[in-house]
């Protein structure tokens, strides 16, 4: 194996320094080691030792600081990569698929595709909630980006400890939820609508285990023509690497480590550095100079710069490619003057893209940016040989094997599968069914989210035909999933949707998975969209321990059969671990930001009821488990069964219900999700401004409480226009259909056996439900 033939130290340029690895003990030398930040666990050291012997030298702290990206878990995927590669094996095995790299891309139609990736900024968010929420929507905009695609809505799923401020640790270290909530939407707004990106959709879950560490998702769909699509590779040796966007700075140094650890109390004290600091008014004209260099063809490969900077930006687009690289880190325009290469190498700074440029095409590329007044300078070459070269004011500043260094080996960590606890439903009395659907629909997690979405512009680039559920009811209609029209010259339609039960995930991994799934595949049937593909954001604790490991792969599995079942693709996607801390982890969540297609977006579907004596049904099978429900969360209650899964039947009964609204029978449908349909029925109500009265009976289940508040198996609620009622039911011959009531002048009424056991005054609880999370009281 060729050596990287190092300089010997007297030849290190100036400002760059050594470490002593090859003497002294490995303990002492790891000491030493986390004294400079440095994490590597005692096989890694190992490695470096092994490395830099062969070497007959010591490391230099700018080779250390970027294998130290390189080598993290937010980096490598070293825990998980294994287990990703085999539970998706086939799964992406379609024509569809244009491209997996930054972002997955699919095919739209003949001439355009659309990509989707979703990403997480937990840890930077737990301790700077604005900073780390706009950044994360930096990211995922370059993600997009680097695929060519244009940036065109973006969803955030959030996840904070109690509202209300109960159940959660009070400790140094540990904010409260409304804290948290306030910094993330005013982060997600000011990056969102300052980059002109519309937030489309997105969710909002309360629990004591996201207390200490909150869990900040974020998502984006972009668009491009097919022609436009980017490979994250480099093209060929001798091409020049140009920097472009913003200028380096300290801010988001050792990001990635950060990431890769749990959070103690001193976190927000030693780690606040690590939090980058976002510019949208960068970003928007960065992104319009890409996409103008992308349809010249001015770049043959490109990387967005995020965890690990530029030392893992530049390492991957060139390793990808089989190739090596320089690159003169004096080159690197800058914020501070004062930075130390080690810095520059590894800095977080946001608003960066790194691009791979043939030679004759860096002068009309720099004309491009400067154009855009985006800043664009050449700091390095594609080279053949597989090492990088790193230099600082001329003289050596290291030289790597580029495989050693962005190639660590995979682990097979130690995984255990969690014990199963069986518990019976407590029998709801008859006498409280009333005051039960008050709770289940003014619990925080069911009230509007108006005063949130109302601040995001959701309807910015003029792309957004249906808009989200969750509060937008003073909306004309609004959607289970977001539908959007890509291009004005097409009805063809986009819709896009979040997903995530990880109350159903703690009691069994791999059929909450599922059940996560089915319920990103009901939101787009709900709306009319064929569901097409899915990325996923897999949010865990420590991977070291083996309940989590275990949980992880349940849940791999889970999605991926799900997908298969459902012919859905999933061609990117994120891991993150390490989020627990202060002795609180969270369960295991896996989210989900899934998109489907329309062919004529004029016929899309909303879930507010429409006419007065306007039938309506129960498509689905009910189940009476409420493992995982709102209703067991909300009283404490785990180890109870969660509903049978069957994502193949779920998509014989969605593709029934797509011919349905392809003939125009259904005006209205709605999945039953959190809070069954004590919250789905009023909800479509309060969307329309009528009533309901529904038989509790038609879900099959023995007793009225439970068919309140179940939320399995996967079923919608569907209005069908009176005069093809028959034939919806016809249609509907042999599935799981039964008529469940009718829409009404006002009021909300559930009977059983004839006989109403709960009335609820939807005028009176209306403005309650509305006022939503600003109504919930801090105790």
């Amino acid at each position: 194996m060729a050596r990287a033939r190092a300089s010997p130290a007297a030849e290190w340029a100036e400002g760059v320094a050594t470490f002593p690895l090859r003497s002294g003990s490995l303990p002492a030398v790891a000491r030493a080691g986390l004294r400079h930040g440095l994490a590597f666990s005692s096989d890694e050291w190992k490695r470096l030792r092994t490395y830099f012997t062969a070497e007959r030298r010591d490391p230099t702290d700018v080779e250390l600081a970027g294998i130290a990206q390189s080598w993290s878990e937010h980096c490598s995927y070293k825990s998980s990569k294994i287990w990703l590669k085999r539970a998706f094996r086939g799964v992406n095995d379609s024509d569809r698929v244009l491209g997996m790299g930054d972002a997955g891309v699919l095919a739209f139609d003949e001439g355009f595709a659309y990509a989707i990736r979703a990403e997480s900024h937990n840890h930077p968010s737990a301790i700077e909630p604005y900073g780390g929420a706009a950044t994360g929507i930096g990211g995922i905009l370059r993600d997009v980006l680097a695929v060519g695609g244009k940036p065109i809505a973006l969803a955030d799923p959030l996840f904070f400890g109690p509202i209300d401020g109960t159940g959660g640790p009070a400790r140094a270290g540990v904010h409260p939820a409304k804290w948290h909530l306030a910094g993330v939407v005013a982060g997600i707004r000011d990056y969102g609508n300052r980059v002109g990106v519309p937030t489309v959709t997105g969710s909002i879950a309360f629990d004591p285990s996201y207390s200490v560490n909150p869990l900040v998702n974020v998502a984006c769909l972009g668009f491009l023509p097919r022609e436009r699509l980017q490979p994250n590779k480099a093209f060929r040796a001798g091409d020049r690497l140009v920097l472009v966007g913003g200028h380096t700075g300290r801010d988001g140094i050792g990001g990635v480590s950060f990431a890769s650890r749990k959070l103690t109390a001193r976190s927000e004290d030693e780690s606040r550095g690590a939090v980058q600091l976002g510019n949208p008014i960068m970003k928007e004209p960065l992104i319009h100079a890409c996409l103008e260099a992308f349809d010249r063809e001015l770049v043959r490969g490109v990387k967005d710069l995020g965890g690990g900077g530029l030392a893992t930006a530049a390492g991957e687009l060139a390793h990808a490619g089989g190739f090596g690289l320089t690159i003169d880190l004096d080159l690197v325009p800058l914020r501070e003057p004062a930075l130390r290469p080690w810095e520059i190498w590894v800095s977080e700074s946001q608003e960066r893209m790194i691009l791979d440029v043939r030679p004759d095409d860096v002068e009309p590329l720099l004309a491009i940016f400067r154009r855009y007044d985006v800043p664009a300078t050449v700091v390095g070459t594609v080279t053949a040989e597989p090492f990088e070269d790193l230099r600082w004011h001329g003289k050596p500043a290291g030289r790597l094997r580029l495989a050693f260094r962005v190639d660590p080996p995979l682990l097979t960590r130690p995984r255990r599968a969690r014990p199963k606890r069986t518990r019976r439903t407590p029998k709801i009395p008859d006498s409280e069914l009333g005051a039960l659907v008050e709770e289940m629909l003014l619990a925080p997690d069911s009230v509007s989210r108006e005063s949130i979405l109302r601040v995001y512009d959701h309807t910015v680039q003029g792309r957004t035909v249906v808009p989200p559920l969750q509060g937008l009811v003073s909306s004309p209609s609004h959607g289970d999933a977001s539908v959007l029209r890509p291009r004005a010259e097409s009805w063809k339609g986009i819709a896009v949707t979040v997903a995530a039960q990880p109350w159903a995930c703690r009691e069994d991994p791999r059929r909450g998975a599922e059940w996560t799934v089915e319920e990103a595949a009901r939101n787009l049937y709900a709306v009319g969209a064929r569901p097409d593909a899915l990325t996923d954001c897999l949010n865990f604790g420590n991977p070291e321990d083996p309940l989590v490991m275990g949980d992880f792969v349940s849940a791999l599995d889970g999605l991926a059969d799900a997908a298969k079942a459902l012919g859905i693709a999933v061609p990117s996607g994120n891991v993150s671990f390490y989020n627990e801390g202060l002795g609180v982890a969270i369960p295991p969540t896996p989210v989900l930001f899934a998109a489907g297609l329309l062919p004529d977006l004029r016929k899309a579907v909303t879930s507010d009821l429409k006419r007065i004596g306007d039938p309506l049904y129960l498509l689905g099978r009910s189940s009476g488990a409420v493992g995982g429900s709102l209703f067991a969360r909300r009283r404490g209650l785990t180890g109870i069964t969660i509903p049978p899964t069957d994502p193949a039947a779920v998509r014989r009964l969605g593709e029934k219900l797509l011919g349905a609204v392809g003939e125009g029978w259904v005006r209205a449908a709605h999945d039953i999700s959190d809070g069954g349909l004590a919250v789905a029925l009023p909800e479509m109500a309060f969307g329309g401004s009528v009533g309901f009265r529904v038989s509790l009976e038609a879900t099959g289940l023995p007793a009225p409480g439970v068919a309140l508040v179940a939320e399995g198996a996967s079923r919608w609620v569907v209005e069908v226009a009176p005069d093809a009622a028959g034939s919806f039911e016809q249609a509907m011959r042999g599935l799981p259909l039964e008529r469940l009531g009718e829409v009404t002048e006002q009021g909300g009424e559930f009977a059983w056996r004839s006989k109403t056991v709960v009335h609820l005054p939807l005028d009176e609880l209306y403005p309650r439900w509305r006022a939503g999370l600003d109504a919930v009281p801090a105790r």
